[in-house]
């Protein structure tokens, strides 16, 4: 996008779709922020592709799917964390540790953030982002092999850093 008059097309469209977009994300989502989130995201990965769309009239299309996507996405990682919260529930009342409360989700965001910085990204993109390998290892830019050796030592040190905080709990 060279042309100055491509900030005006880019707001023409905006002002166009964005508000369908805003409401179809509240629609989906019934929370006023994430909808706005997901509308401009969705606006940004649509306009960031508008040379590249086959039929560029159907924007309002390619919009309004990417909307649904993003909501659906946002779901599936909502989805995902809370089973990964239920499988630590679960391990802890094995262990005999009481159920997770505000200090627990703290401690496993505290610890993740301890996490050298590829190490960190893998287990967000991974749980938070609910992406596969092959996704991190493109979002990363490195080997499929780097993800799963990078998540699997993340996973190691979580769990030592997350066993010694709940020993000393106890």
């Amino acid at each position: 996008m060279s042309d100055p008059s491509d900030g005006d097309k880019l707001e023409a469209l905006y002002l166009r779709h964005g508000p369908e977009a805003l409401r179809l994300a509240y629609l989906l989502t019934g929370n006023r922020e994430l909808s706005e989130d997901i509308a401009q995201e969705a606006f940004v990965r649509v306009a960031r592709r508008l040379t590249g769309l086959r039929n560029p009239d159907s924007f309002r299309s390619y919009l309004r799917r990417t909307v649904v996507n993003l909501a659906n996405s946002h779901f599936r990682r909502r989805r995902v964390e809370r089973a990964h919260l239920r499988r630590l529930v679960s391990s802890a009342v094995a262990a005999g540790v009481s159920t997770p409360d505000m200090v627990t989700k703290q401690a496993v965001r505290g610890a993740i953030g301890q996490l050298p910085a590829r190490q960190r990204a893998v287990v967000v993109l991974r749980y938070y982002e609910d992406l596969t390998d092959q996704e991190i290892a493109s979002v990363l830019g490195c080997p499929v092999g780097s993800v799963k050796s990078s998540l699997h030592r993340a996973a190691a040190i979580l769990r030592q850093h997350l066993g010694q905080e709940e020993r000393w709990q106890s």
